[in-house]
């Protein structure tokens, strides 16, 4: 029976408060006061509110434009006027050519200082190159033959590519190393390059220029060489030695070019 008392008293004495139990079950009569953040909560309720009132757009572009600008000026040299030199006075006619009404044909070639040796007074003579190197050179060339051909007078082609010694031919001429192509030539005396060729041909003084010159009847197109003005060399063959049956000894061939090549009898003569 006291073990039974025991038990009884043990049942029925009040539980401790414990901690845990009350924080689980245990509610709060009082809200949470949640911390407001002021730059929330107004930005939340007054949406209609500009947003120049939380964010200086002008001082930041201003800031940003400083920014630039030193930079820019740290990068960029400072800049230095640039005095353009007058040009030299002109010495001849030939350097600019301007259209105007006392423009006279025969006047150009007076005026020329530089002509070739005795023996082109009753031809044109132009330099040029059949080489496809430089791609402006070469349709200068073309188009300075092409313009020739269409007066019909017989024109003295040297093609540097074929033979060198017109190289250096023109190189004495010029008195220069450097010397650019296409160069005319007009009975004997210089012209110039393809500006001054255009030029003329359009103010149709060109024209005028090789009235005096023998005019090509019937074909113009050489069939014998096919208007490359060269052939193989008929005395070597084009290897450019030939057997001295005097001397029994093998000479370079004296008719055909450093290439093999001779000039051709129907188109060159």
């Amino acid at each position: 029976m006291s073990l039974i008392d025991e038990n009884c008293e043990i049942s029925t004495t009040k539980p401790k408060n414990s901690s845990v139990l009350n924080r689980a079950v245990t509610f709060h009569s009082s809200p949470y006061q949640f911390q407001k953040n002021p730059y929330i909560y107004s930005a939340v309720l007054e949406r209609s509110s500009s947003a120049k009132k939380w964010f200086d757009f002008e001082s930041a572009g201003n800031s940003i434009k400083g920014k630039v600008r030193q930079l820019r000026n740290f990068f960029e040299s400072p800049k230095i006027p640039i005095s353009i030199p007058e040009p030299p006075p002109q010495s001849h006619s030939l350097l600019k050519l301007k259209h105007s009404k006392s423009f006279g044909s025969e006047s150009i070639l007076d005026a020329s200082t530089i002509r070739l040796p005795p023996g082109t007074e009753d031809r044109v003579v132009v330099y040029f190159t059949s080489l496809r190197g430089v791609r402006r050179t070469y349709d200068d060339c073309h188009a300075v033959r092409m313009i020739l051909k269409g007066h019909r007078v017989y024109v003295d082609e040297r093609d540097l590519a074929m033979d060198s010694a017109y190289r250096n031919d023109l190189q004495s001429v010029f008195g220069e190393r450097n010397v650019s192509l296409p160069q005319v030539f007009i009975k004997g005396r210089y012209l110039g390059g393809a500006d001054v060729i255009r030029h003329l041909n359009e103010m149709g003084e060109l024209r005028k220029l090789l009235e005096e010159l023998p005019r090509i009847e019937g074909r113009i197109f050489c069939d014998n060489c096919g208007d490359v003005r060269y052939v193989p060399c008929s005395i070597c063959g084009g290897s450019r030695k030939v057997f001295d049956e005097d001397e029994r000894l093998m000479k370079r061939c004296s008719v055909c070019n450093e290439n093999g090549l001779a000039r051709c009898a129907d188109c060159s003569s």
